[in-house]
């Protein structure tokens, strides 16, 4: 059989790479996810303490036969069972995306499936809503604040009837970002914001309290600036014990004690910003997702904010932070449902796109 006959019209095809995962889901027409398929390339660029545009390109092509299969099998459907196919467009790593976006674009043309190019923000943006365990996908309220933090973007939009507008963005470096260059200079391996979060767990944060910037009356935020005081911080700390970084773990309790002052003013930030936000107006719901919504005390701040806050609050499940394909299949699949559609013959790549 080429299609699952006990799930419901659409299957839609999601194919994400728009940076070192190659990822691949399909989700049936309630927005359940079928299968969900993501392969690291961890491995290639660890050696170089980050992403090396070119090694990434490369890796996606070598790793999508295998991933696809994979998603395909685990699904229950083979390609011709497919009814709409979408792939990330942007933002991202420009030959990244051109890996991902092309092999969508030609799956779409060949079968002759209707193609959704899919904003990267857009798919993090609703995959709070999605079900980790398969179940359909829930509703998307009317309107609702996003809040997506991840390494390349911090953002705050306001969702109304399916129209997203921006609220806030990032100055400078996004918070991943922040947290990937402490870690790097304190030596630890890529990618270096997980690492950063669970060592800063084992930290005192009063330590080293650290400033949080306000950026005037605005709700952007800004991350250079306790970036490069963290690292003057830093500096600071080896100068008096007389020690030259790079450390191995396990670290100095001083430094662990500066990771979790970094940490908390990072995680400071969020919050203020949330509070300022709802002074100003009211928050129906939170949706928080992107890779740094996994980051343990950000979880925790923003739960016990809603609370006190009385704001309804959707983390994205654990599994869904991440770049994954089944947040790109999901909202191709809100914009099938509302009747738009792209011609995969002249989608193109960007490296930079507003949402």
């Amino acid at each position: 059989m080429s299609r699952v006959a006990s799930h419901p019209a659409p299957l839609v095809l999601g194919i994400e790479s728009s940076c070192d995962d190659t990822a691949c889901a399909v989700l049936d027409g309630r927005g359940s996810v079928l299968a969900s398929v993501v392969s690291s390339q961890l491995a290639a660029h660890r050696p170089y303490g980050g992403v090396v545009p070119e090694i990434a390109s490369r890796q996606h092509l070598a790793n999508w036969p295998a991933v696809s299969a994979e998603a395909l099998e685990r699904a229950g459907v083979e390609m011709d069972g497919i009814d709409v196919v979408a792939a990330t467009s942007g933002p991202g790593l420009v030959g990244s995306l051109l890996v991902g976006l092309t092999l969508g674009r030609a799956i779409a043309y060949g079968l002759g499936r209707p193609f959704q190019a899919v904003h990267h923000l857009e798919g993090h943006l609703y995959s709070p809503f999605l079900d980790p365990g398969g179940r359909p996908a829930d509703d998307i309220p009317e309107r609702f604040v996003g809040l997506v933090v991840s390494g390349g973007h911090t953002s705050l939009f306001r969702v109304e009837g399916g129209t997203v507008s921006t609220l806030a963005e990032t100055r400078d470096d996004a918070i991943g970002e922040a947290f990937d260059k402490i870690g790097k200079r304190v030596g630890l391996e890529f990618p270096q914001g997980p690492v950063v979060d669970r060592l800063a767990e084992e930290g005192d944060p009063k330590a080293y309290p650290l400033p949080v910037p306000h950026c005037g009356g605005s709700l952007d935020f800004s991350y250079s600036g306790l970036t490069t005081q963290t690292l003057v911080t830093l500096e600071r700390i080896c100068s008096e014990k007389g020690w030259t970084p790079p450390f191995e773990e396990p670290l100095p309790k001083e430094i662990i004690d500066l990771l979790a002052g970094f940490r908390a003013a990072a995680v400071r930030q969020i919050v203020r910003r949330m509070e300022k936000l709802a002074e100003r107006e009211t928050v129906e719901l939170l949706a928080v997702s992107g890779g740094v919504a996994a980051n343990r005390l950000l979880r925790r701040e923003l739960e016990a904010w809603a609370a006190g806050a009385g704001v309804p609050l959707r983390l994205v499940p654990l599994g869904f932070s991440g770049d994954n394909a089944a947040m790109i299949a999901h909202a191709a699949l809100l914009r099938h449902r509302r009747g738009e559609s792209d011609d995969p013959l002249e989608v193109e790549a960007a490296s930079r796109a507003p949402l």
